[in-house]
């Protein structure tokens, strides 16, 4: 098969990370400048503040990407706003959803529908019979087609597709796409949507989501490594069920492996452990004893455990939360999903327990202080980043409106002060007309130019790199077999030959080793423990028939809900799923 398009060299001029890499120094340089009009948004205004102040009736100004000031309507404007025309949003304000966890390469991928049985632990359904057909064959060879030319001409329309799923979702920062090059350099995708782990700004320190595979081994390696860190250190934690049995369950041993001592723990305010679904009221005080933080996804762990993190043990142990919708395969479409879900678990699981304002702020400001972004971002503030969502009325409760809006009540997503998608109105008025969307049959205004953009992907619309997607996903088999057919040789350059500019091709995290990990899996029970769980899926793949022979067409997951008329349907029919989770989450649609 092929396409008409050669992108590459994707990623144009190579940068390194925050701590630099073979590409050298880091430029400081942000992903998105700070530049842009001044801005004046009028309606109903959430800031998320240390109060949760509300104004009904007032005006976000905005210059530069920030917050200059927030009045009451009828204050006089500030100094040098006199001019500026008010726009009327129609709506309530909010920050931008932050979005702590995410395999966002995999969100091109539908709904695993029905999860065939509940699993124990994140060891046990990378090696299930439909996992490598539904999900890591299509993910291998998405990630892996070649052109003739050498490149990988898929990787920018993945790219568009799903920080455009995350926008339509009001997501404005999320976790990237790992990218490694034939160079030996890694790095993480810079895109519209803000990256946690490349943002080339001070004010927005980046996280760190992975160790190598030294540290992984030995707790106190990573203690010492931890201990470096300046950041949010987000890694994957005690992923399966929670049992009070002895011994510990599988998930919780990958908790308890970080005691370095009686007593001592490698853990401090820059770690966050994503799940935590292993750990019991015990561990969770711990966690809150070190001040380290959790990222809950709820959705995900239910689909594959039938049971979630005991956001109740953390909640009472002081423990921070934030949120993240996993990935597509077992998660929500966006983090305007995973709300819901949260919503509904806690109404009907933990009666009552977290609010509709509390469960806001774990994807606001509470996200914004795990990632030590919180004077820069996640409120409604002067002097904070120009990230915000707006949300159609003002008269319902704010928070539990925000819970309840359909993709298609988001009227406009702004990020550092650049309006990036809305209603057409908007749009227009805020000088972003950009390209049209059909969201559930309306039309919508995506603007995705950029001055920092990819020079490869800024070439994509989105409708174009739907289509190349669909077509690929519905041609994986063939595109599989491609891959599989050997190849000649390249020839052999001369050391002394001009320097050519490296191919980046898709890191992909939950298939192939990298040289680092998502999980401390640290050895519990003696050096081999957990060792062969975790590497299972990648022997079974040496041994396992060729793709070709049972990739089956796939279809390209819908950019929301509101265009994907089974989603639902197939949520209904998930037997792990808590029956309020199964048959509530319908009624917030």
């Amino acid at each position: 098969m092929t396409y008409k398009r050669s992108w590459y060299p994707l990623m144009g001029p190579i940068t390194a990370s925050r701590r630099g890499t073979a590409a050298g120094p880091k430029k400081q340089q942000p992903v998105d400048l700070l530049t842009g009009p001044k801005l004046a948004l009028a309606g109903r205004v959430v800031t998320m503040d240390d109060t949760f102040t509300i104004r009904t009736n007032a005006v976000v100004y905005v210059e530069k990407g920030v917050i200059v000031a927030i009045q009451d309507r009828e204050q006089p404007a500030p100094d040098g706003f006199g001019e500026v025309p008010v726009v009327k949003t129609g709506g309530s304000i909010f920050p931008g959803l932050i979005e702590l966890h995410n395999h966002l390469s995999y969100d091109t991928l539908p709904l695993w529908s029905p999860v065939p049985k509940r699993f124990k632990h994140r060891g046990e359904w990378p090696n299930h019979e439909q996992y490598r057909p539904l999900v890591s064959g299509p993910m291998t060879v998405l990630g892996m087609y070649q052109d003739s030319s050498g490149h990988y001409p898929l990787l920018p329309a993945l790219v568009r597709y799903v920080e455009c799923k995350c926008l339509l979702g009001g997501v404005t920062t999320s976790q990237g796409i790992r990218l490694a090059s034939n160079a030996g350099i890694q790095r993480f995708y810079r895109g519209i949507v803000r990256n946690v782990e490349q943002t080339d700004d001070p004010d927005l320190p980046e996280a760190q989501c992975r160790i190598p595979d030294v540290h992984a081994k030995d707790a106190a390696r990573f203690l010492a490594r931890l201990r470096k860190e300046d950041s949010c250190f987000l890694l994957h934690l005690s992923e399966g069920l929670a049992e009070q049995a002895q011994p510990p369950s599988a998930a919780r041993k990958h908790f308890l492996a970080l005691e370095v001592a009686p007593g001592q723990w490698a853990l401090n305010e820059m770690f966050a452990g994503i799940h935590a679904a292993g750990l019991l009221q015990e561990d969770f005080d711990v966690l809150a004893s070190h001040r380290s933080s959790m990222v809950w996804s709820p959705l995900s762990n239910l689909l594959l455990y039938g049971g979630t993190a005991r956001v109740d043990a953390a909640r009472k142990a002081g423990v921070t939360i934030g949120l993240g919708s996993d990935w597509s395969p077992t998660g929500s479409k966006n983090l305007l999903g995973e709300l819901k879900v949260a919503w509904l678990y806690s109404q009907h699981l933990l009666d009552g327990l977290l609010t509709a304002r509390d469960l806001v702020a774990m994807a606001t400001r509470d996200a914004a202080r795990i990632l030590k972004w919180d004077r820069a971002a996640g409120t409604l503030e002067a002097g904070r980043r120009a990230d915000l969502v707006v949300i159609e009325g003002t008269s319902a409760d704010p928070y539990e409106a925000l819970i309840r809006a359909k993709e298609l009540d988001l009227r406009l997503v702004m990020i550092n002060g650049v309006a990036r998608y809305g209603v057409p109105s908007l749009m227009r008025q805020l000088g972003s007309d950009g390209q049209s969307v059909s969201v559930g049959g309306r039309t919508r205004r995506l603007f995705l130019e950029q001055a920092t953009a990819d020079p490869d992907v800024a070439q994509v619309p989105l409708n174009e790199a739907a289509a190349t997607l669909r077509q690929a996903l519905q041609n994986i088999a063939e595109l599989a077999k491609e891959i599989e057919t050997p190849k000649p040789a390249p020839a052999t350059r001369h050391l002394l030959d001009a320097h050519t500019a490296p191919v980046w091709s898709l890191a992909l995290d939950e298939i192939g080793s990298c040289g680092v990990e998502l999980c401390p899996r640290l050895p519990f029970n003696g050096p081999d423990d957990f060792t062969g769980p975790d590497r299972a899926p990648r022997a079974l793949a040496i041994a396992a028939p060729p793709l070709s022979t049972i990739l089956k067409p796939i279809q390209l997951d819908p950019l929301t809900v509101a265009d994907d008329p089974g989603f639902l349907d197939r949520i209904a029919a998930q037997p792990n799923l808590p029956a309020a989770v199964r048959t509530g989450l319908a009624g917030l649609y």
